[in-house]
């Protein structure tokens, strides 16, 4: 038993000796002191890496919209173009959208049963 308990207090004084070691070693000291705020500004700064994926990620959804957005004009100006001289298609639309109808016409509505 008295041996095992040796043996933890061995693993803890080698850690215990490579703090003293690094404490001890200058360079490797002011190595740490150097790279650690620096690798913090890399990943969390403003323009850090963490930043640039949030925001490639928000530029891509932003481009799908545009891309949307794009397709919706295109639509839209094909029906306007439709309806400049095309008197079908003028009625066709004032007959759907807005329920107009012709002097004379009756409408008739019919309720869908459940």
């Amino acid at each position: 038993m008295n041996d095992q308990f040796y043996h933890r207090d061995k693993k803890k004084s080698k850690a215990r000796k490579l703090f003293k070691r690094l404490l001890k070693n200058k360079r490797a000291l002011l190595g740490l002191a150097i790279a650690v705020p620096l690798l913090l500004v890399v990943l969390f700064g403003d323009r850090g890496i963490l930043q640039r994926v949030k925001l490639e990620k928000q530029k891509a959804e932003l481009q799908a919209k545009i891309r949307q957005a794009e397709e919706q004009t295109r639509q839209l100006q094909a029906e306007s173009k439709a309806l400049d001289g095309d008197h079908e298609t003028i009625e066709k639309v004032a007959r759907e959208k807005y329920g107009m109808v012709r002097e004379g016409e009756r409408v008739y509505k019919v309720n869908k049963g459940k």
